[in-house]
């Protein structure tokens, strides 16, 4: 019986020791989907409040401290985007990124994503689920961005109103 338990014994430590020897592959230390699941219900009511029509998005945008951001590609951004618009793709958000572009966390952000009617280039619709609106207000909010204003119409490009420029 002894040697069944020694025997046990020295198979546990062997897999102790193999299992430290694995190179460790949890990366949850820089991934919280707990945290943004929380973050995601804690932005659903505020943006309700920051949907605006076409007509306060474009008062706004003419007023001082107010930048309209464009989170699409860098390439989509070329070939049209909104007059006045910056663009930061939202794959580059970052602390340090965000402040560069936006230089203040309380100014004005406006931005508009799936809000256009066309579904053509450069502004393909994505799924109404998975709209990058959503995302965009989500990290912006969790930067610390609360002065942010969505676009709340649809809209189509070519509209004068919408003030679209192609390059």
């Amino acid at each position: 019986m002894r040697a069944v338990l020694l025997a046990f014994a020295i198979g546990l430590m062997s897999a102790s020791a193999l299992a430290q020897e694995k190179p460790q592959t949890n990366t949850s230390a820089q991934i919280n989907y707990s945290g943004f699941r929380n973050l995601a219900g804690e932005v659903e009511s505020y943006r309700d409040d920051r949907l605006v029509t076409l007509a306060d998005f474009q008062r706004m945008a003419r007023e001082p401290n107010t930048i309209v951001l464009d989170a699409r590609s860098a390439d989509a951004y070329t070939a049209g985007h909104i007059d006045g618009a910056i663009n930061l793709p939202f794959t580059d958000f970052t602390d340090q990124s965000l402040l560069e572009a936006l230089r203040n966390p309380n100014v004005r952000i406006l931005y508009c994503n799936n809000n256009f009617s066309n579904n053509a280039q450069p502004v393909m619709l994505k799924r109404v689920e998975l709209a990058l609106n959503i995302q965009t207000f989500i990290n912006l909010y969790g930067y610390g961005y609360r002065n942010v204003y969505e676009l709340g119409d649809v809209v189509d490009f070519n509209d004068p109103a919408v003030g679209w420029v192609q390059s």
